[in-house]
């Protein structure tokens, strides 16, 4: 038997065993859709509170009192080194366990996602802040501008400028690990395919669906931080 042979004797099982029918999951798709709304306001919350967290560490790391910069240092390394799951984890299930109150998978999602977020882009923003000319700096020093006026008019807002393509990267990136967040029960699109996938019995198209909303919004997302970018730019 030579290979083309074998291989069109193979070939019908091959194709039978695909048993592909998006028809099977199509009166569960507005279901799934309905995730949208909790992964971007999941997305949003843990951007914002991770955001702001992310200036006050920056503020320390830059700091010359040495305890805020420890402080920091410290924070940031806990949750760079160990991982995004096992912080969720750790928030979602002790949580009751030490306050005595239930905690929802959403909001487990936002404090992990926002504290973790808080320390990438810390550095992000450290480093934002240090690029920043000392000539500046010194002018506004000269000039009897007091360091947080310094720093809100004048040094943040082009250190912002300069990492607001890192910026864009953490959120994107943020987008895409918010499915992490099914793992706690949160309704999102991960976890609402997945809950069709269970009931029908099929995994492909329920899971490819999901693969395909989280595409289409992190698209979205870049598309505007580029419109954003280039708006900034021609403000210069």
């Amino acid at each position: 038997m030579d290979c083309s042979t074998f291989i069109l004797e193979l070939s019908p099982p091959l194709l039978g065993q695909l048993n592909l029918d998006f028809g099977k999951i199509a009166p569960n798709i507005p279901y799934i859709l309905g995730g949208i709304q909790v992964t971007l306001l999941f997305t949003l919350l843990s951007a914002l509170f991770g955001f702001a967290l992310a200036i006050v560490l920056s503020f320390f790391k830059v700091s010359t009192f040495k305890p805020l910069r420890w402080f920091a240092d410290v924070y940031t390394s806990v949750f760079r080194g160990t991982p995004l799951i096992l912080q969720l984890a750790l928030i979602y299930f002790a949580t009751p366990q030490l306050t005595g109150y239930p905690i929802s998978g959403l909001q487990a999602g936002v404090i992990t996602f926002a504290l973790n977020s808080a320390a990438y882009s810390s550095e992000t923003i450290r480093g934002g802040i240090l690029a920043v000319d000392k000539g500046q700096r010194e002018a506004a020093q000269t000039l009897g501008v007091g360091y947080p006026m310094m720093m809100k008019d004048i040094i943040l807002p082009q250190a912002f400028k300069n990492i607001l393509p890192a910026l864009v990267n953490d959120s994107i990136a943020l987008l895409k690990d918010s499915a992490l967040v099914s793992t706690v029960g949160a309704l999102d699109v991960m976890r609402r395919a997945q809950i069709v996938a269970a009931e029908k019995f099929i995994y492909f198209e329920p899971l490819l669906l999901a693969g395909v909303i989280y595409y289409v919004l992190v698209m979205g997302l870049t598309l505007f931080a580029r419109r954003f970018e280039r708006r900034m730019r021609r403000s210069d």
